[in-house]
């Protein structure tokens, strides 16, 4: 398999993490994320994002929620369909609706230089992000050592990946946030390779 990616790009960091816990074999594969032609990438994806995963058939699967399921499917990492894969499902979609369009854009608005130059945007993505990690820790508060409930699973690594920045942009994790991304982080195999985006002056 081959895993086109970004190093700096946590929506990479999930397949990635996946794939050392499975102990797979693949190729990465670095993408240029600040090249808007990317023709390369346009055959694999119509989006040109990244991170797209190429099966060993030579399909290529876009999408890091889709390529998740994809490389879960038999295994531990995703419950058997019913009631715990449903909630498997309501974290994914919760993380690319609530979480990453705010967390991960206030993100890269700061690393980049840009939260002055667009202020209003900035708090807006930066408000989005603190309500998604409030949310996150009420999902928690049940005292669920993971997301889908006592297993973890794809959902936690979904939600893992930008949850874990927010310090980045001086977002402190509530404390029941903070005791999972630990759990998280002390499964096995479990690997975090994320490289930040250097901090660039407002100009």
């Amino acid at each position: 398999m081959k895993l086109y990616d970004h190093a700096m790009s946590a929506n990479c960091l999930k397949p990635r993490i996946l794939l050392a816990q499975l102990r797979l074999e693949y190729e990465r594969v670095g993408v240029d994320i600040f090249d808007r032609d990317r023709h390369g990438q346009l055959a694999r994806n119509p989006t040109k994002l990244v991170p797209v995963l190429e099966t060993d058939d030579g399909a290529f699967i876009p999408e890091s929620g889709a390529i998740m399921l994809f490389l879960a499917e038999g295994t531990p990492f995703l419950p058997p369909p019913g009631v715990d894969r449903a909630r498997v499902h309501q974290w994914l979609f919760f993380e690319q609706n609530q979480l990453e369009p705010g967390l991960a854009v206030a993100r890269f608005m700061k690393r980049m230089g840009l939260a002055d130059h667009a202020p209003e945007v900035y708090k807006n993505r930066f408000n989005q992000g603190r309500r998604a990690l409030d949310a996150l820790a009420a999902g928690l508060a049940d005292g669920r050592p993971f997301l889908a409930g006592d297993t973890y699973s794809v959902a936690d690594i979904q939600v893992y990946a930008y949850a874990h920045t927010a310090g980045e942009v001086d977002l402190e994790l509530p404390s029941a946030v903070a005791d999972w991304v630990a759990r998280v982080e002390a499964t096995p195999g479990f690997v975090n390779d994320l490289e930040p985006i250097p901090m660039r002056e407002s100009s």
